[in-house]
């Protein structure tokens, strides 16, 4: 996993940061400081892997905060002030993000971390098949997963989820929906640009959306819906 700092003053941003960090698989929370005092504190007995660092800040701003670190570790400035992007990049920031910014942009950035610290990871397949068998990887471990015990895989981002019969978490893998599409048997079908299916896990299909239980209904988008009815047609009896 990358620790990770998280620095700003202002709380609900602070805030954003800290939830964004938590839905990243491979990035971890090792602190969150509401000043750079706070944060020179912490890494005086501690270290992190990448700093998210807000740059306007009372006292000792982002900026004059990293060039005081003798060895610091890599760092995504945040901030609202566009003009400070030159310098951000002066002091070999990996990136730099404008406020307000949303989930995407703090993948892009996250990302670009990881690249700088695995380089390797992109080089690496995420998946590998193998008869009824795929190999999935999932932070830095690689899992087996039976092709019939999927229920589903959901599109998030760059990551996907794979959702996985009787396991309430799903495995986050960094693949494409085209790539697992390539690996998956003919009883799986996309009914969504969002969706995978396992066709053998319906229960039900209501106007547009599939039912796979109680808890799990899909949309079945306008793109899809032609090659799902023939689907169903080619399955269903009666009038």
């Amino acid at each position: 996993m990358i620790r990770c700092m998280a620095i700003d003053d202002e709380p609900l941003a602070l805030q954003q940061i800290v939830a964004y960090i938590g839905k990243v698989p491979f990035l971890e929370l090792a602190a969150q400081c509401q000043s750079a005092l706070e944060a020179h504190q912490y890494l005086s007995n501690d270290t992190v892997d990448v700093i998210f660092c807000d740059i306007n800040m009372p006292d000792l701003n982002g900026m004059d905060f990293i060039k005081t670190l003798v060895a610091p570790p890599l760092v995504v400035f945040t901030t609202a002030y566009a003009e400070y992007a030159i310098e951000g990049f002066k002091v070999n920031a990996v990136d730099y993000l404008l406020k307000p910014f949303g989930l995407q942009d703090f993948m892009r950035a996250a990302n670009r971390v990881r690249e700088r610290l695995e380089p390797a990871a992109n080089t690496e397949p995420a998946i590998k098949a193998s008869d009824d068998v795929i190999f999935l990887k999932t932070d830095y471990r690689i899992v087996k997963v039976s092709i019939s015990d999927i229920r589903y895989v959901e599109a998030m981002s760059e990551y996907l989820k794979v959702w996985i019969e009787n396991d309430p978490k799903p495995i986050i893998t960094l693949l494409s929906m085209k790539k697992i599409e390539e690996h998956l048997p003919d009883y799986f079908m996309r009914i969504h640009r969002s969706y995978i299916i396992n066709l053998n896990k319906i229960q039900e299909v209501n106007k547009s959306r599939v039912i796979l239980d109680s808890d799990t209904n899909l949309p079945i988008g306008d793109l899809y819906k032609d090659a799902f009815q023939h689907y169903l047609d080619t399955k269903f009896l009666g009038k």
